[in-house]
């Protein structure tokens, strides 16, 4: 099954136009639920992350039709992210804590059709960042 991309992006500009600090409130949120992660976060400012995650969600969601740019993109960070020390049990607390940020956010507007589709779009970008199969999407 194709990712559901109009829905993926419609929400994700409806939550950037309502929280245009939706990285900040994500690691509020990462590090609440999961504390241990903060370690990881020693090379740059909280704010230099909030910047790069951000500048890397709009470019998924740019290019969340392009299965060669997302296999390469998403490759290469998770081999960068090897080297920071991140295991596949993390991969799972960012996205508790994405879903977490992106519910808040939308709210009332938060349905279950948009929690399947971004659940399925974390499982693709984590499983391409782990070296997994591209997924199929459009």
């Amino acid at each position: 099954m194709g990712l559901n991309v109009q829905l993926l992006r419609d929400s994700f500009a409806l939550v950037v136009e309502r929280e245009p600090e939706v990285t900040h409130l994500f690691y509020d949120v990462l590090f609440r639920r999961f504390p241990q992660a903060r370690g990881l976060f020693g090379r740059r400012t909280q704010r230099e992350q909030e910047i790069m995650l951000r500048d890397m969600l709009v470019a998924i969601i740019d290019h969340l039709e392009d299965a060669s740019w997302l296999g390469g993109q998403l490759g290469a960070l998770g081999q960068k992210h090897v080297g920071y020390g991140v295991t596949p049990e993390m991969y799972g607390w960012v996205g508790a804590a994405l879903l977490e940020t992106l519910e808040t956010i939308a709210g009332a507007d938060w349905t279950p059709a948009l929690a399947s589709a971004w659940t399925e779009a974390y499982a693709a970008i984590s499983s391409l960042m782990q070296g997994g199969v591209q997924p199929s999407v459009g």
